[in-house]
């Protein structure tokens, strides 16, 4: 095999008075026509060595040693050393990159194809009779549909996963050698990340490419490298060949790593964290979580009946006519006490939106929501303060919906004074001190901002804030779905502790179906705004009814069932 690219002790460090090592001797080889998956925790420093490659590192974080050699075409060059002048004619050209989020990296005031000629015509002269061709051929090549059309769109008339498709389309238009894909799929339902994947596979055949494929998802990395180094705290946890590592990994974090995500096959009674491997307790047998006994003769706590929403939709540049989009087609919906109901879909499938309706942050057009009987429409005044305590909220990203100029201790401290007033000083401070422990902080964390705590750390301060009125139902809007897994795994254990502490009913939405069925009683499964199908977990997992929940499942990376199963 071929080598491509040769990565040798690479060590980098962030300037100041006194430098602090971020990354620290890291080395691996890259193969031609071969897939190095990268993988580690936020922070592992992951995508700081692919940026270092491409030598797009922030100003104030250097390279202290090592070397990064790429060969081209046959030629020995070393992209490390300051003797290269113009990365410009290696960067693009020779070696490509994409992003986690390709909004940030389109130009949202520019057409997508005039993008996709200024990559390719800063890299080769092009006649401008041939330009557009070339686009479209490139837009064809990463199946996108209408290239003709999407030529002349915008980003933002574009989805998820076609933004994606143009940012990778943009990558190859210099037919680079090297692609390094840095998180690329995060953001991305299951189908539109397996859709992804085997573009990328596809390309890889096609064109011979090499890439560097940069995830926290390990199932991910699986389905797509050869090679697999992962990474912990700026240094090489483990470096082997894709099969050998998944089939007997070696070091205790990387079991963590694969132990970590909810298991597909079973239900255990707790997820075990990377934590418990490094305590020696990854291989204590872990018992099955018993069946949450559910009384459904008894009243919901919430119920949804043929609730409606839609969405006005702003008329064009020449056209003041609006129009209307249905987020929510006449669904209905119960969720009883002490139940945990989970909601999947992709992006758009109007989940996210019949949360807020519950929360009575948007308007329902038509329907109705009752919650312990009463219907939320007609809630007024101290009526709806008392139902604001009863039924609170945890979004998905903790550091948008925590104030960064609060304490803790200020924040908490509000939503008693609004929710619990009666409590003095004394009590209030008692009961922040209990909710902090609850969630596995400590009472010295009550004087600390948000920036100062980690992702994980700031999802729980959003979980303590939800308790602090003391309610008995909470929304969890795609709660873990930015938190790396091992964090991910902390959490929803703690959510199922707090569940059973507090006895708490909850609505789970999410686009993780290995998540949901973890953690639900039942899921309903929803589409285009309709519901395709609900029940038990494992029935909609081994026996779904659907065409659009099969595929669903089938797009989980690792996951199979049989065909035969569900007929």
């Amino acid at each position: 095999m071929a080598v491509l690219l040769e990565v040798t002790g690479l060590c980098l460090a962030l300037g100041g008075n006194s430098p602090k090592t971020l990354v620290n001797n890291i080395s691996f080889t890259l193969g031609e026509g071969k897939v190095l998956g990268i993988v580690g925790e936020s922070g592992s420093g992951k995508s700081l060595t692919a940026l270092s490659i491409t030598r797009l590192l922030p100003e104030n974080i250097t390279m202290a040693s090592g070397k990064i050699v790429f060969y081209n075409l046959g030629e020995a060059v070393e992209l490390s050393s300051p003797e290269i002048k113009d990365i410009r004619n290696y960067r693009g050209k020779s070696i490509a990159m994409i992003f986690q989020e390709p909004m940030t990296s389109l130009n949202p005031s520019m057409r997508c194809g005039r993008q996709i000629e200024e990559a390719i015509l800063a890299h080769r002269k092009t006649k401008p009779a041939a330009l557009k061709e070339k686009v479209i051929s490139l837009l064809h090549e990463v199946n996108l549909p209408r290239p003709e059309i999407l030529y002349d769109s915008y980003p933002h008339q574009l989805s998820g996963g076609q933004r994606q498709r143009l940012m990778i389309a943009m990558a190859l238009s210099a037919d680079p050698s090297v692609l390094i894909a840095d998180e690329p799929t995060t953001a991305l339902d299951v189908t539109v990340q397996k859709n992804i994947i085997l573009l990328l596979q596809k390309l890889k055949e096609s064109r011979g490419l090499s890439i560097i494929f940069i995830s926290h998802d390990l199932r991910l990395i699986r389905e797509i490298a050869d090679d697999v180094l992962v990474m912990r705290k700026g240094e090489i946890s483990e470096y082997a060949e894709a099969g050998k590592l998944f089939a007997e990994p070696s070091s205790a974090y990387t079991k963590g790593l694969i132990a970590c995500q909810p298991p597909l096959d079973h239900k255990p009674e707790r997820l075990l964290t990377i934590r418990d491997f490094e305590m020696a307790k990854g291989e204590l047998p872990r018992e099955e979580r018993k069946s949450n006994e559910i009384d459904y003769s008894q009243e919901p706590i919430l119920r949804i009946e043929n609730l409606s929403v839609n969405y006005s939709v702003p008329g064009g540049l020449f056209s003041k006519r609006a129009g209307s989009f249905k987020a929510v087609d006449k669904v209905s919906l119960e969720i009883y006490p002490g139940e945990t109901l989970g909601l999947v879909g992709e992006s758009g499938c109007g989940k996210t939106t019949i949360g807020k309706t519950i929360l009575k942050l948007i308007q329902a057009n038509e329907g109705d929501i009752y919650f312990r009987g009463m219907r939320i429409g007609s809630l007024r005044s101290k009526a709806l303060r008392t139902f604001r305590k009863s039924v609170q909220v945890v979004f998905q990203d903790p550091f948008s919906s925590l104030n960064p100029r609060q304490t803790i201790q200020s924040m908490l401290n509000e939503a008693l004074e609004v929710h619990k007033p009666g409590l003095d000083l004394r009590g209030r401070r008692d009961r922040i001190a209990e909710l902090l422990i609850n969630v596995g902080l400590t009472e010295d964390d009550v004087y600390k901002y948000p920036h100062q705590f980690s992702g994980g750390q700031r999802q729980r301060i959003s979980i303590a804030r939800s308790l602090a009125p003391e309610p008995e139902f909470l929304v969890l809007d795609e709660s873990v779905s930015a938190l790396d897994v091992s964090v991910q795994a902390q959490v929803l254990n703690l959510l199922n502790d707090l569940k059973e502490k507090y006895g708490l009913s909850y609505l789970f939405i999410s686009h993780d179906l290995s998540v949901v069925k973890y953690m639900s009683d039942r899921i309903v499964v929803m589409h285009a705004g309709i519901i395709e199908e609900s029940g038990d977990p494992e029935k909609i997992f081994h026996h779904p009814e659907k065409e659009y929940t099969r595929s669903l499942i089938s797009a989980i990376p690792g996951y199979q069932y049989s065909s035969a199963s569900t007929s």
